[in-house]
């Protein structure tokens, strides 16, 4: 099915990587839901893994000099953790609720903070560690946490840059653990591989492309922009269920 609408596969991919870019957590969020029309979900989750590996690289070449090490250690440690736990049991339980629960969770977080814009998420380090335990869960689980890493990142009120390179840096430890994990679950199959090549051109393409529009708007247009997505994607995943 994939081979027959390839062009059409590569431009949603393109798209979904410039607005992880743009919003600064990864663009699984918006390819899981892409590639799953494509593949089938356990296929999705080890691409998704490769795909990821090469995306958060080209991050890394494209925002190397923002980074917080603080940060990438607090949050970055327990994502690996965890990240791992939920790819081992991703066979054991039904994406569908687990979808669910992400979306609702998604969809309150992000209201909360675009409606009490006074409200924050304490920055420091527990919440570090409880945002990148989640995330890292959830990435394993569902084959995305960026989201959640987004909205304990945006707590620190880093710059655009820093932001994009430490959650880069989390991510790509994220996406080894998982990748691992996925190949041993028999996730990732041989006649996909060829997507890979593909998918690293799209990576480059695509990071490109944001950090052009990351370079034309404000600081707090950034910050609102992420919450919009995450509640765009929140409402997506509720809605794709239902």
């Amino acid at each position: 099915m994939l081979s027959r609408y390839l062009p059409i596969f590569v431009i949603l991919a393109i798209l979904s990587e410039i607005l992880g870019t743009v919003g600064g957590f990864g663009s699984s969020v918006y390819f899981v839901p892409i590639a799953n029309l494509f593949l089938d979900f356990q296929s999705v989750l080890g691409i998704t893994a490769l795909f990821h590996l090469s995306s958060n690289t080209t991050k890394i070449v494209f925002f190397r000099k923002g980074l917080d090490k603080k940060i990438v250690l607090a949050l970055g440690i327990p994502a690996i953790v965890f990240v791992s736990v939920g790819a081992y049991f991703s066979k054991h339980i039904d994406p569908e609720i687990l979808t669910y629960i992400l979306g609702f969770f998604l969809i309150g977080l992000s209201l909360l903070f675009l409606i009490f814009k006074q409200f924050k998420v304490k920055s420091n380090t527990k919440s570090a560690i409880i945002g990148g335990s989640l995330s890292g869960l959830s990435a394993g689980l569902l084959g995305t946490g960026g989201a959640i890493r987004g909205i304990t990142m945006s707590a620190f009120k880093m710059n655009k840059d820093k932001f994009i390179a430490t959650s880069a840096v989390i991510d790509l430890g994220v996406d080894f653990s998982r990748t691992v994990v996925y190949y041993f679950n028999g996730y990732i199959h041989q006649h996909d591989m060829y997507l890979v090549p593909i998918l690293i051109v799209v990576s480059i393409i695509g990071t490109w492309i944001g950090k052009k529009i990351l370079n034309k708007i404000s600081q707090e247009q950034f910050r609102k922009f992420v919450l919009f997505l995450i509640l765009g994607i929140g409402i997506i995943s509720v809605i794709s269920n239902l």
